[in-house]
């Protein structure tokens, strides 16, 4: 059975790439500039800006539709995470720490972004909490024998 914490890191995951889709899709030219990086040692004797100027749209159509699909596949994995997991703030704390970490890593990754120590300050601060979640037992409380609403 696979626990509510690994749907969690799974919909976070889910979530950074949805991001990642729409950035793609809708940014300014990072699906063109990717094409004419990619052609560039491909055709010597073509220029890949003539490839690229058509291929970029239907790459941009297929990030459009790989956003909406990694948003359904992220809920319903969120959705598995809260039935899981023992209180939805484990879930929503896991789901949203997951999502900065792989947001930072697909950033850092596909378009060399650097973030602050400040951002980097922030990310520490919410791992912290989550290892505070995650450490704490659930509370029960002692139920009467006997007695029961009719």
């Amino acid at each position: 059975m696979i626990s509510g914490t690994f749907y969690a890191l799974l919909a976070g995951f889910l979530g950074a790439a949805a991001s990642l889709s729409a950035k793609l899709s809708l940014g300014a030219d990072y699906l063109r500039d990717m094409c004419e990086s990619g052609f560039s040692g491909w055709t010597p004797t073509h220029s890949p800006s003539a490839t690229c100027d058509w291929l970029h749209l239907p790459l941009r159509l297929l990030c459009g539709g790989l956003l909406f699909t990694c948003n359904a596949v992220m809920w319903t994995f969120f959705s598995k995470a809260l039935r899981h997991c023992s209180s939805s703030a484990r879930a929503t704390v896991t789901t949203t720490a997951s999502n900065f970490i792989f947001s930072a890593i697909l950033g850092r990754v596909i378009f060399g972004e650097a973030h602050a120590a400040l951002w980097w300050m922030g990310i520490s601060l919410t791992l912290c909490g989550l290892l505070v979640l995650h450490g704490s037992l659930p509370q029960t409380f002692p139920q009467e024998d006997g007695t029961k609403d009719k």
